[in-house]
Protein backbone atom coordinates (compact mmCIF):
# COMPACT_ATOMS: atom_id res chain seq x y z
CA UNK A 1 0.00 0.00 0.00
CA UNK A 2 1.41 3.52 -0.63
CA UNK A 3 2.31 5.60 1.84
CA UNK A 4 3.98 9.05 2.54
CA UNK A 5 6.06 9.03 5.61
CA UNK A 6 7.36 12.36 6.87
CA UNK A 7 9.95 12.75 9.68
CA UNK A 8 11.81 16.47 11.40
CA UNK A 9 10.01 18.82 12.86
CA UNK A 10 10.11 19.96 16.65
CA UNK A 11 10.51 23.28 18.68
CA UNK A 12 13.31 25.55 18.00
CA UNK A 13 13.72 29.24 18.88
CA UNK A 14 13.71 32.22 16.18
CA UNK A 15 16.28 31.83 13.32
CA UNK A 16 16.67 28.33 14.15
CA UNK A 17 16.75 25.62 11.01
CA UNK A 18 15.21 22.59 10.66
CA UNK A 19 14.69 20.11 7.64
CA UNK A 20 11.58 17.77 6.78
CA UNK A 21 11.53 14.53 4.82
CA UNK A 22 9.16 12.75 3.26
CA UNK A 23 9.55 9.45 2.03
CA UNK A 24 6.85 7.90 -0.80
CA UNK A 25 6.69 3.89 -0.33
CA UNK A 26 4.81 1.18 -2.45
CA UNK A 27 3.69 0.38 -5.86
CA UNK A 28 4.75 3.73 -6.99
CA UNK A 29 6.01 3.79 -10.68
CA UNK A 30 7.02 7.39 -10.34
CA UNK A 31 6.12 10.48 -8.58
CA UNK A 32 4.99 14.07 -10.80
CA UNK A 33 4.69 16.96 -8.49
CA UNK A 34 5.56 17.25 -4.80
CA UNK A 35 4.72 19.72 -1.82
CA UNK A 36 4.81 21.03 1.06
CA UNK A 37 1.50 22.55 2.92
CA UNK A 38 1.05 23.64 6.38
CA UNK A 39 -1.69 24.70 8.34
CA UNK A 40 -1.84 26.85 11.22
CA UNK A 41 -4.72 26.85 14.08
CA UNK A 42 -7.41 28.85 13.05
CA UNK A 43 -5.72 29.29 9.42
CA UNK A 44 -6.43 27.66 5.95
CA UNK A 45 -3.82 24.84 4.77
CA UNK A 46 -1.53 26.72 2.34
CA UNK A 47 0.85 25.67 -0.05
CA UNK A 48 4.49 26.54 1.28
CA UNK A 49 6.56 24.73 -1.78
CA UNK A 50 6.32 22.68 -4.44
CA UNK A 51 8.91 21.04 -6.75
CA UNK A 52 8.05 19.91 -10.34
CA UNK A 53 9.36 15.96 -11.63
CA UNK A 54 11.78 18.35 -13.66
CA UNK A 55 13.23 19.97 -10.45
CA UNK A 56 11.09 23.27 -11.02
CA UNK A 57 10.34 24.91 -7.85
CA UNK A 58 7.97 27.57 -6.18
CA UNK A 59 7.55 29.12 -2.78
CA UNK A 60 4.83 30.79 -0.86
CA UNK A 61 6.49 34.50 -0.69
CA UNK A 62 6.51 34.16 3.05
CA UNK A 63 9.01 31.81 2.65
CA UNK A 64 10.95 32.61 -0.09
CA UNK A 65 14.93 33.02 0.52
CA UNK A 66 14.37 30.94 3.51
CA UNK A 67 13.26 27.34 2.56
CA UNK A 68 14.04 25.25 -0.04
CA UNK A 69 12.75 22.33 -0.91
CA UNK A 70 14.55 19.30 -2.82
CA UNK A 71 13.98 15.71 -3.94
CA UNK A 72 15.90 12.77 -4.53
CA UNK A 73 14.20 11.20 -7.37
CA UNK A 74 15.99 7.51 -6.71
CA UNK A 75 14.53 7.45 -2.68
CA UNK A 76 10.49 8.99 -3.95
CA UNK A 77 11.97 11.55 -0.75
CA UNK A 78 11.30 15.10 -0.54
CA UNK A 79 13.35 17.90 1.58
CA UNK A 80 12.09 20.79 3.12
CA UNK A 81 15.80 23.20 4.44
CA UNK A 82 13.59 25.57 6.37
CA UNK A 83 16.48 28.80 7.62
CA UNK A 84 15.90 31.48 9.82
CA UNK A 85 12.13 30.38 10.80
CA UNK A 86 9.85 32.55 13.05
CA UNK A 87 7.22 32.46 15.02
CA UNK A 88 5.11 32.97 12.31
CA UNK A 89 6.26 29.31 10.63
CA UNK A 90 4.09 27.64 13.59
CA UNK A 91 2.36 25.41 11.96
CA UNK A 92 1.95 21.50 11.31
CA UNK A 93 3.33 20.53 8.04
CA UNK A 94 2.07 18.12 5.48
CA UNK A 95 4.11 16.54 2.56
CA UNK A 96 1.91 16.15 -0.38
CA UNK A 97 2.97 13.98 -3.60
CA UNK A 98 1.04 13.12 -7.14
CA UNK A 99 2.18 9.86 -7.99
CA UNK A 100 1.14 7.09 -10.80
CA UNK A 101 0.46 3.51 -9.38
CA UNK A 102 -1.12 0.71 -11.95
CA UNK A 103 -1.40 3.81 -14.92
CA UNK A 104 -3.39 6.19 -12.88
CA UNK A 105 -2.48 9.19 -11.05
CA UNK A 106 -2.86 9.52 -7.40
CA UNK A 107 -3.06 12.33 -4.88
CA UNK A 108 -1.28 11.16 -1.44
CA UNK A 109 -0.74 13.42 2.00
CA UNK A 110 1.40 12.56 4.79
CA UNK A 111 0.71 12.52 8.34
CA UNK A 112 2.19 16.06 9.22
CA UNK A 113 4.41 17.24 11.42
CA UNK A 114 4.59 20.16 14.05
CA UNK A 115 6.66 23.04 13.73
CA UNK A 116 7.06 25.18 16.49
CA UNK A 117 9.24 28.64 16.61
CA UNK A 118 9.12 30.23 20.15
CA UNK A 119 11.48 31.92 22.37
Amino acid sequence: QERLVQSGGGLLQPGGSLRLSCAASGSIFSINAMGWYRQAPGKERELVAGITSGGSTKYADSVKGRFTISRDNAKNTMYLQMNSLKPEDTARYYCNVEAVVGGWAYDYWGQGTQVTVSS
